[in-house]
């Protein structure tokens, strides 16, 4: 599949412009780690960015992904690319562990991704000049971004075997290389 294609895919199923601005965000952290592990950055940014195409249609568990899997199964998607998408959400972890660079990394930055962009919304400079500290600060107060799954967060550092504020940096870094296509401009 190219990318333009997962494109496509993506905004097929996928109306809500906050979701398409977390599958760009996903897709550019990921594709750092795949850089990073000397990974196809291709065949990584497409699970980045299609991993919750099907939220929309299918939100709860088990459809979402499970329904999505089929799909990409249908226009031939790559099984590494589809165990990735799969074992991101827990409820497929038995069938698809986090086992494999590409799915502990997949998991490692989609509630971050998600978790550091609502950071950056709250302050004027938004991306610039946000650093690990403060985003550790913020993972400690419940109400912010509260849907947030923390426990995720700090899952994710360890199963890449990096420091948590390593692996804020790298997400922080891959997310301002995109910021204007995810992120209201500056002071706005």
């Amino acid at each position: 599949m190219t990318r333009d294609e997962a494109w496509n895919l993506l905004n097929e199923y996928t109306k809500s412009d906050s979701l398409i601005k977390h599958a760009l965000a996903v897709e550019a952290a990921i594709q750092f780690y795949a850089r990073r592990f000397n990974a196809d950055e291709h065949a990584w940014g497409l699970a980045g960015l299609l991993h919750d195409f099907d939220y929309e249609i299918w939100p709860e568990p088990p459809e979402h992904t499970r329904e999505g899997a089929k799909i990409l199964r249908e226009r031939g998607l790559d099984e590494e690319i589809v165990g990735a998408i799969l074992s991101h959400a827990e409820w497929n972890q038995d069938a698809y562990p986090l086992d494999r660079p590409i799915r502990k990394a997949l998991f490692a930055v989609d509630e971050l991704s998600g978790f550091i962009t609502a950071c950056a919304y709250v302050r004027p400079e938004r991306l610039d000049g946000l650093t690990a500290k403060s985003v550790q600060k913020k993972l400690k107060q419940k109400s912010f971004a509260a849907g947030v799954n923390r426990d995720d967060i700090h899952r994710g550092a360890e199963i890449l075997e990096l420091p948590l504020a390593d692996h804020i940096n790298n997400t922080i870094g891959a997310l301002q290389q995109i910021q204007d296509r995810i992120l209201p401009p500056k002071d706005a």
